[in-house]
């Protein structure tokens, strides 16, 4: 009988299912405060009271964004802004918040900034105190964002550095599962000067990125790039994201809080391609001026234009005042940009042209029996 337990006890030792790794899924749920499945490895750490303070304080920080600004913003663009499959995101930062918002539709969301990426969360080799410390920075990097609707770079890069889970990732990570995203899967990925990707040991010494598969609620896969790239004239065509972008096909572009830096003629080539390649633009002043825009573009100016805030008012744009002047009060439902209450926001939508009538086209074409 001693013989057969043995064997018994062997057979279900054999057939007893391994415990599953934490997925990239698992560890973003975690990170944005909200629950995984009880058979993730990373579920004890829900019952944690670092954790449920931390759930608790993001809840309420999204809520409050939610309803003051991205809800708003949802409906804006949907009875504005053309559809697009591609997004350019210049000077973003890991922003997936606003460019989800502004931009739903989109199978591709590509930005940069100069925030480093980080590495791979992976919450289950970090010591409870890792974890409580990665929590408290991610609610100190993420505190502009959801509450001005900008990152403060250097701010975001102090309180990530001093963190186990440090760089873009993790607050990707965050904006995606707040914002009812499924992960896939999360690679760290290098561009060499062609525009082409590398993984792995090949990826060492390039445009450091990452690229995120996520799904949407309803099944339909996406794809998030992020890259930690200088877009000034001296690295934006040499060093491969130029050609990059070019890979990606014809897209929409936002921007917003960006110093001005487009306004700068060290800017030039991406400035230039973002008005060569997009159908069409979201931008506050700080993007592309429009002295830039030519003819081939129509431009809708939305909420009030008051110049610059006092640290870039260098950057006072005279045709912007004169298009908002001209084309009077198009209310702007919530705020953005560095003059962040609703009553002191601008927005300028800009199709191009030719790809409204293309639209237009395309949409007889399809009523014609």
């Amino acid at each position: 009988m001693g013989v057969w337990a043995v064997l018994i006890a062997c057979v279900i030792v054999i057939a007893a299912p391994r415990a599953r790794a934490a997925s990239a899924n698992d560890n973003a749920r975690i990170l944005a405060g909200l629950s995984v499945a009880s058979d993730s490895p990373l579920a004890p750490l829900t019952s944690q009271a670092g954790w449920k303070a931390h759930s608790h304080g993001f809840d309420a920080a999204f809520k409050r964004v939610e309803d003051r600004q991205l809800s708003k913003i949802r409906a804006w663009s949907k009875n504005n802004v053309p559809a697009s499959p591609v997004l350019f995101y210049m000077f973003s930062g890991p922003d997936f918040l606003y460019a989800n918002s502004f931009f739903p539709d989109a199978s591709t969301y590509v930005l940069a900034g100069l925030e480093p990426v980080g590495q791979i969360p992976d919450l289950e080799t970090l010591p409870r105190s890792g974890v409580d410390g990665a929590l408290r920075a991610l609610h100190a990097s993420t505190q502009s964002a959801l509450n001005l609707s900008f990152f403060i770079t250097k701010d975001m890069k102090r309180q990530l550095r001093a963190s186990r889970v440090g760089g873009a990732l993790p607050v990707l990570y965050v904006f995606l599962a707040r914002a009812g995203k499924t992960i896939e899967s999360a690679e760290l990925v290098g561009l060499d000067d062609a525009g082409e990707l590398h993984s792995g040991e090949e990826a060492k010494g390039r445009v450091a990125g990452v690229k995120i598969v996520f799904s949407n609620p309803d099944g339909a896969r996406k794809t998030l790039y992020f890259f930690s790239a200088d877009v000034s004239d001296a690295s934006f065509a040499k060093h491969g994201l130029q050609a990059f972008l070019d890979k990606q096909g014809a897209g929409s572009a936002l921007l917003k809080s960006a110093s001005y830096l487009l306004h700068s003629g060290n800017f030039s080539q991406v400035r230039e391609f973002l008005l060569t390649r997009s159908v069409s633009i979201v931008e506050d002043d700080s993007g592309i001026p429009v002295a830039s825009f030519g003819p081939d573009w129509r431009l809708d100016a939305y909420g009030r234009y008051s110049g610059p805030i006092a640290i870039f008012s260098k950057n006072y744009q005279a045709r912007l005042a004169r298009l908002h002047q001209t084309q009077g009060h198009r209310p702007l439902p919530f705020g953005i940009g560095y003059r962040w209450r609703q009553s002191d926001s601008n927005l300028l939508l800009a199709i191009k042209k030719r790809s409204e009538n293309s639209e237009t086209n395309a949409q007889k074409k399809a009523a014609t029996p």
